[in-house]
């Protein structure tokens, strides 16, 4: 059982609670005990694909964090809540709705490289202290602003007539974006404000809605233990990566944390396999190989 199990995270629930799911799942189902984590922190106010990491995968989940991000959001103009979502209490407003047109006009602006400041309710530190426990006690959270990248930004669906009361965007967004933040911002460049009523991610790294399930689905297949027929493989995690094979020789060496010299391959990240085992990644540098992450199958 070392591999993915994509879930459909459903309203409501946090990240941790989805991983301890899993491992309910797994304790139900007699496999034993396995490292369980997960890929991606989702608000409780969002859904979608959260990867879930299980056994030699959690040694990948530091690479899912990093991975880029589609989401579809919806912002609600005319009201800003403290929170940025519909969980929050309203802390300013507006009469001003944007027409279509205007809404369009303005995503160019959040596209590519840009600036953000994170919501004070995120699980950033300050001090030591999550900005989020802060806001709650009551406390001024100023987060310094920080640079991501929007890849692409585009209109899903918005209300029909000249004024808006609501528009879906679908934003593909590289690691570190704040998807409130971002339609906070976009909201203040059309003159007025907003917040985020829903929030959907429809894919995280390699992984996307096609190959998620759902929370009674993973309990269901625990109980019947099935749960390997859920599971990606740990190769899943490192689609956008080549394969290297290894004779058995190399594999050891690998192993044992040895650099490999001679290796026939230009520099970069691999995934380092004996046959059908996945033995490491690697980065190779100069044609040595070395170990970045091993893994113990």
């Amino acid at each position: 059982m070392h591999g993915w199990i994509i879930i459909d995270k459903p309203l409501g629930l946090g990240s941790t609670q989805v991983v301890s799911a899993a491992k309910r799942a797994l304790r139900q189902g007699g496999y034993g005990k396995f490292k369980v984590g997960h890929g991606g922190t989702l608000d409780p106010l969002a859904t979608g694909v959260l990867p879930v990491a299980v056994g030699e995968a959690t040694k990948l989940a530091g690479r899912m964090l990093d991975s880029d991000k589609v989401y579809a959001f919806t912002i609600r103009f005319g009201e800003q809540t403290d929170t940025l979502d519909a969980e929050g209490v309203v802390i300013a407003t507006s009469d001003v709705r944007p027409t279509p047109a205007e809404v369009e006009a303005v995503l160019p602006r959040f596209t590519g490289p840009i600036s953000q400041v994170p919501p004070a309710y995120s699980a950033l530190k300050v001090d030591g202290e999550r900005a989020y426990d802060l806001a709650r006690a009551g406390a001024a959270v100023v987060l310094a602003s920080r640079d991501v990248t929007v890849h692409s930004l585009s209109v899903a669906a918005a209300d029909e007539g000249a004024a808006l009361q609501d528009v879906t965007l679908v934003a593909h967004v590289s690691k570190g974006t704040y998807i409130r933040s971002l339609a906070r911002d976009i909201a203040l460049a059309l003159g007025t404000v907003g917040h985020v009523t829903m929030l959907r991610r429809s894919k995280a790294g390699p992984f996307d809605l096609s190959s998620a399930i759902s929370l009674d689905k993973l309990a269901e297949a625990g109980m019947a233990r099935t749960l390997e027929h859920l599971l990606l493989p740990l190769r899943a995690g490192l689609d956008d990566i080549p394969a290297l094979p290894l004779s058995p020789d190399q594999a050891g060496a690998l192993r044992q944390g040895r650099v490999l010299t001679g290796i026939a391959a230009d520099d970069g990240q691999y995934f380092a396999c004996e046959g059908d085992t996945p033995v490491a990644l690697i980065s190779v540098e100069g044609h040595e190989a070395r170990v970045v992450r091993g893994f113990n199958l």
